[in-house]
């Protein structure tokens, strides 16, 4: 098959042709139909991920169609289209047993724990537990753009956050992640404030339905959020992962709010300051977010199905498995909007 392939981290990222992969007991094999580019694949490639092992193909936001089944798979066949959460559980662990695979004990993680998506062929574990039919008014693309963003949002916004309707949402960080969680909170009737340092990502905000926008170079963001919600934000997201969007989502919200960490902290932000006497004082939540369980994606395929989501708003760019090589390492530098998906291989 061929495949992206990074043998050294921060090193060269190449096409090669690869072996194919065959299904283990309880997995299957997927064609793989689209799988999107993500800031956390960047992370992978810099060496800010402990799970990853050289060589390496990455790739964990896809969307496919079974190929090759293994021993022991009773929900899934040949020919079925299926997407997957970026987070797989073992199904046997306590967390799975209480519902969280997400926080899996033992994770199954394309594209870090095992080899992933950036190739024409995947192998897929516990098929039967995180593998999800698609339906056939999703397309490959859309799925594809769910994988991780998307759902880590819809957890964050409608399960974490528990976000009502006319509560004020803040957003600091628009890409792919923030992105979505501002177009599931507007679903979820909330009042939402986007926060960015680039003004095209915050018209793409503004046209999916953000009702103030912030740029975070002209004015204090926290200081708007406040002045603009008059007691500050109930929730407020940090969507890209960063030191001081971390900490002025947390300093932006009013007593009692909940601060939702959806952006992977790693490399120079991994340890950030938090404001810890406002969650003292103030009796602030601070949450993470990480994932979303295959069991909950029916709920969200729904509101796709019936308009009330969508997904595919915020596909930016449909590119060829070559163009993601060359693209992989440049994802820090925030030149490009909303979510670029490969499609062509």
């Amino acid at each position: 098959m061929k495949a992206i392939l990074y043998t050294k981290f921060q090193g060269p990222v190449t096409i090669e042709n690869l072996p194919d992969p065959t299904p283990v007991a309880g997995g299957v094999v997927l064609k793989v139909e689209a799988t999107g580019l993500c800031r956390s694949d960047w992370h992978g490639w810099m060496g800010h991920d402990n799970d990853i092992e050289l060589p390496h193909v990455p790739g964990h936001e896809l969307a496919g169609t079974v190929v090759e089944v293994g021993k022991g798979v009773s929900k899934f066949k040949i020919g079925d289209r299926v997407t997957v959460p970026f987070v797989g559980g073992c199904g046997k662990c306590p967390e799975c047993h209480s519902g969280n695979h997400q926080v899996c004990d033992n994770q199954f993680q394309p594209g870090f724990t095992h080899w992933g998506s950036f190739a024409e062929y995947v192998s897929i574990h516990y098929a039967d537990i995180n593998l999800v039919h698609l339906p056939e008014e999703i397309t490959f693309e859309t799925a594809a753009s769910l994988g991780c963003r998307f759902i880590t949002s819809y957890r964050a916004v409608v399960y974490q956050g528990q976000v009502k309707a006319d509560q004020w949402v803040a957003v600091h960080g628009c890409g792919g992640v923030g992105l979505s969680a501002i177009m599931i909170a507007k679903a979820k009737g909330a009042k939402v404030i986007a926060i960015d340092i680039n003004e095209e990502t915050l018209a793409i905000a503004k046209s999916i339905g953000a009702d103030h926008c912030i740029n975070a170079n002209d004015i204090n963001p926290v200081e708007a959020v406040r002045e603009l919600t008059k007691r500050g934000a109930h929730v407020s997201l940090d969507a890209l992962g960063n030191k001081m969007t971390c900490y002025n989502s947390v300093a932006n919200l009013r007593k009692r709010g909940k601060h939702i960490q959806v952006g992977l902290m790693a490399g120079d932000d991994y340890d950030p300051k938090i404001p810890m006497h406002l969650v003292v004082a103030n009796e602030l939540e601070v949450i993470g977010s990480h994932g979303m369980q295959a069991h909950v994606y029916p709920e969200m395929l729904e509101m796709i199905k019936e308009g009330k989501l969508a997904p595919e708003q915020l596909i930016g760019q449909l590119i060829s498995l070559e163009e993601g090589a060359q693209l992989l390492p440049k994802m820090n530098e925030f030149k490009s909007q909303g979510v670029t998906v490969i499609n062509q291989f």
